[in-house]
């Protein structure tokens, strides 16, 4: 599994999750109308998006250490118990497509890994805060 697979997975998002998700009714489905079987639903309705936000603040709270997710990829990767290392965000930056000339500086690279880091958690179905993504 990639590293940003990982990111998603320890987030309930992704491909695996949305496997796992129960289907909901929607009203521009190419179904049949008529069916003898009528939903029912067992609890409150599905939420469309996982906020990230709420969960990772949630992390931070419970943990011993000082974690600002918020601005530090380094932090993030902690929260989410996942390496942090170096190597390993070069190569998650690697991943997702770092410009060369941002990978030649630590900080450029952690400062653009970041960002779209959270920018395709929200691609991919998290609910990101619009002033973390700017």
């Amino acid at each position: 599994m990639s590293l940003f697979g990982a990111i998603l997975s320890k987030l309930g998002l992704g491909p695996k999750a949305a496997a796992a998700a129960p289907a909901t009714p929607s009203s521009a489905t190419t179904a049949p109308a008529a069916t003898s079987t009528p939903v029912v639903s067992a609890g409150p309705a599905a939420i469309s998006a996982v906020d990230v936000a709420a969960q990772l603040d949630g992390m931070a709270a419970a943990n011993p250490q000082k974690l600002n997710w918020k601005v530090s990829i380094v932090d993030l990767l902690k929260l989410l118990e996942l390496d942090s290392s170096f190597a390993a965000r070069k190569e998650l930056a690697t991943e997702l497509g770092c410009p060369p000339e941002k990978m030649g500086d630590s900080a450029q690279m952690n400062m653009w890994l970041h960002k779209t880091v959270l920018q395709k958690l929200a691609d991919n179905g998290g609910y990101v805060p619009q002033e973390l993504l700017g």
